[in-house]
This record gives C-alpha cells, structure tokens and sequence, in this order.
C-alpha cells in the first residue's frame, strides 16, 4: 500500500467508513508533468530512478475538513538531492559540548520561585528566556540528546506533569499545560544536552490546542460524535495504526505536519501518566529512533487545562472532548546543511516526502516483534 493507493483504498472501503473517511479528509491525487533536457537524464535516473519518473509525477493532497491540516505526499521529494554531513559530525558535536549549563544544571540554570522538581535521571529549572509567565526546563542526567530510553520518556511525563501542578499551586488562575521536546539544534534546540520544556498559561489555551477544542466541538454538535473517535477510526480503517490498547491508539498521521509524523492518543479524562499512555508514548518514541533510524525530533503534549472537566463550565466549552494527546514528528539528518521546512510549511501546507503507510507497517512489525 502506497500514498498514492489511498483514493482507491477510500472507494473499497464499506460504505459506513467510506463516508467516515470522506466526513473528515478531502483526498485528490493530481499529475504534475515536466520536460527535463537531454544532459539531466543521466543525474535523473541516478537520482530518480528514471527520467520517466520525472516527467510524470504524481502527488496527493490530503486535507482535514474540520481542522484544515494538509499535506501535499509528493514521493519524489523523499529522493531529492540535499547535501548532508556525516553522522560522525554530529556525534563531534555531541561530545564537544560535554560540560555546557545544562551538565550541572543547579547551578548553571536558574529555579522556579518554589524550588526545582527532581527525578531520578531530570531536574527542572526555570527558563531564563521565559515564552510565558510559567515556563520550565527539564534538564536530562544524560547529555547525549539520544540516550533516551522507555523509563526516561515515562519519567517525563511524571516529572513535566509535577511541574505543572506544583506552578499551578502558585498560581491557581494558570491551567493550561504543555510539554515540548525540541530534540537536538536540528530541531528548535539551542543547547545540545537531552531536555524538554514545559510551559503553564493563563486565559484561553494555546493557540493550536485551543483550535483543537473548539474544531472537535464543531465536529460534535453537526454529527453528534466525538471528532477524536472517528479520526482514529479513519486511520484504524485504512490501516495506518501502529498499536491500540486499553483505549490508547498509536498512529501513523494522514496529514503530517512534516516527515514521519505519530499520534498517539488517549480517551476523555485519561491522565498523561496512566501506564497505558506513558507506555505508548516511551514505546513510539525509541522505535522512531531504533526501527526508522530518526535522530531529531519534535514532541508536544497536548491535553486540556489542568483540572478541566470537573466543572458545568468545562463541560460546555468541550473540553470533556478531548484525550491527552502527543505529536511526534521527525525533524531529518542533525548534520543536514538543508532546512526541512520552507515557505510552503510555514505560510501554505506541509510538503511530505514518507509514506505514512510505510511507516505504519514497519512500526507494526517492530512493535509485534516476539
């Protein structure tokens, strides 16, 4: 199963889910054409294949109708030619800048008002340049940014979410909590040494968890079902899920905000730290990195304000609609001397070189490996 299979797919899916799939996504495949000069035949079969594979070109755009996400699968793009560096420079990097702040980061980072969060491989420490009024950092024992493993990635979720309440405690009007791994400089890092951030807002939510909520408030009062349900219900049918279990579904997403992108998500009410979600999370996280070889990366949590749901207000406003949920994105080769995002990204839709279906299938066979 290809990217480019995926309007045929549609069209031999029951009718149930056909209208499911068509409910939530716009899918059309178009044809782009070229005429590449005699000289360039050479390069573009090396690089290409074929020159045929030049001159007729399809991609597939793919948009949510609720949320307008979209991506344009061009299959070419995952062949184009970009100047990388080598793996070897990167892990120079890594050991150069052994002994920055964040290797002793009691004294070499600033502590919140109320003191620091301490784990048994992360400490936290505020942000000395803040995005927002609360706005941590959570500091690895490890400073390769890759070390990484299951228990730490739960241990985050622990030690963000400690955060989080512990600057709630202090400030009762600010609820909104978020989590961010920029792995790497590659990815929006500007130390090398292992950490994520943790932020807690005031007011509406951000931006884009906010248009979550009020995009599945939509979705639910014109059909009167939870949009979450049958977004996964839409990849479970086409065949892009990973893993499910005890209401947790992992999937490959259909509308990647860039390369390889994963979902996992929870159900209404879960909390970030239940076993079934932190499992998931640390489990996509390693086999990203171990299975498809991914060695920058973007995590966000996404998830109500703290202490939603319990209340007439919370009700209303469509928060009891909404699971914890954490994108996982891959950011490229660290040593890549080209940007993985541009214009397009940035001001029109993400352009997407993988093939989500590949992704899923892979995953799938390490995550059922005996």
């Amino acid at each position: 199963m290809s990217i480019l299979d995926l309007p045929a797919r549609i069209e031999r899916l029951p009718a149930a889910a056909r209208a499911r799939v068509e409910r939530v996504f716009t899918v059309e495949r178009v044809d782009g054409r070229t005429d590449p000069p005699s000289p360039m035949h050479d390069w573009l079969t090396r690089q290409f294949g074929s020159v045929d594979a030049v001159r007729e070109q399809a991609i597939l755009r793919v948009a949510n109708r609720w949320t307008l996400e979209g991506s344009l699968f061009s299959p070419l793009r995952g062949r184009r030619p970009i100047e990388n560096g080598m793996t070897a420079a990167w892990r120079r990097q890594v050991e150069e800048t052994r002994g920055d702040p964040f290797c002793d980061p009691e004294r070499q980072t600033p502590a919140d008002t109320w003191g620091r969060v301490r784990g048994e491989r992360m400490i936290s420490g505020a942000n000395a340049a803040m995005y927002d009024g609360h706005h941590g950092v959570l500091v690895f024992s490890e400073h390769d940014p890759l070390a990484y493993d299951e228990a730490l990635v739960t241990e985050l979720l622990e030690v963000g979410r400690a955060w989080a309440d512990r600057s709630h405690d202090v400030d009762g009007a600010a609820r909104n909590y978020l989590l961010i791994w920029n792995c790497g400089p590659r990815a929006g890092g500007s130390v090398v040494h292992g950490h994520a951030q943790v932020l807690l807002g005031r007011g509406r939510h951000y931006p884009q968890v906010e248009r979550l909520r009020r995009d599945a408030l939509a979705y639910q009062r014109v059909g009167g079902r939870r949009y979450a349900d049958d977004l996964e219900a839409c990849h479970r049918d086409l065949d892009l899920v990973v893993a499910e279990s005890d209401g947790v579904t992992t999937y490959a997403s259909l509308t990647p905000v860039k390369e390889r992108e994963l979902v996992v998500a929870g159900p209404p009410g879960m909390d970030e730290r239940d076993p079934a979600f932190a499992s998931a999370v640390a489990r996509v996280a390693v086999a990203l990195r171990d299975v498809l070889g991914m060695r920058a990366f973007n995590l966000a949590l996404h998830r109500p304000p703290l202490a939603g749901g319990a209340n007439a207000a919370d009700q209303v406003d469509g928060w009891d609609h909404i699971g914890p949920t954490v994108h996982l994105v891959d950011r490229g080769d660290p040593a890549s001397t080209a940007s993985d995002i541009g214009a397009m990204e940035l001001y029109a839709a993400a352009v997407v070189g993988s093939d989500p279906f590949d992704i899923a299938e892979r995953l799938r066979e390490a995550f059922t490996a005996p």
